[in-house]
């Protein structure tokens, strides 16, 4: 596979989701990227104050209401004017919306590789393949222990998505700065490691037999 392509030489999808999702993060269509902010934002918002039953018909509703209502009004405008153009909608709904066998085999080949990826993995740090990062998995745990007492999960996401659409822009503004400190703690954290395997026994990368 070579510049995004499958061997049928179709253009593979996550090089172009990449894309999409990279533009939108780092707010290169500012109009684009604070739509789908804003509304994702105020979805996760509603969901800590209702149910996500509630939410979605609420959304339902509001939608329906909006386009009932421009249904209506071309209508009666047209009924007024006298015209013949149809139905306001006639060139959303003579949109094909739906997906191809290929399209749903690509994502789902893709969606397969990250899940056989994440399951080796996992089986490699709970069966202690090897010992350094299992013991790192387990400070990761114990320390989202901690997170989990103090935020609920809608918090987190809510927080995570600040995150998303915050950090990519700050680190590309002050990308020079944020790459030395994080270089100046990756250098103490591996130094850390290292004086630790030294110490105790046992505690060298060893790789299960």
């Amino acid at each position: 596979m070579e510049n995004g392509k499958t061997e049928n030489g179709d253009s593979h999808p996550l090089p172009q989701w990449k894309d999409k999702v990279v533009d939108l993060l780092y707010w290169r269509d500012v109009k684009t990227s604070g739509v789908v902010f804003g509304a994702s934002l105020s979805l996760l918002l509603s969901l800590t104050l209702c149910s996500i039953v509630s939410v979605i018909s609420y959304i339902g509703l509001a939608l329906l209401s909006v386009t009932i209502c421009f249904r209506i009004y071309k209508g009666i405008l047209q009924a007024i004017q006298k015209s013949d153009e149809g139905h306001p909608f006639k060139f959303y709904l003579d949109q094909d919306v739906s997906l191809s066998e290929a399209t749903v085999h690509k994502y789902s080949d893709c969606a397969l590789a990250r899940f056989n990826k994440t399951v080796t993995e996992l089986r490699c740090l709970f069966l202690v393949e090897d010992l350094v990062d299992s013991l790192k998995f387990a400070v990761l745990m114990w320390i989202l222990t901690y997170v989990g007492a103090l935020f609920n999960g809608l918090t987190l996401l809510i927080i995570g998505l600040i995150g998303m659409f915050s950090c990519p822009i700050v680190y590309e503004k002050y990308k020079v700065q944020i790459d030395h400190y994080v270089g100046l703690v990756n250098k103490q954290v591996k130094d850390i490691i290292a004086a630790v395997q030294a110490k105790v026994p046992g505690l060298k990368r060893v790789k299960a037999e």
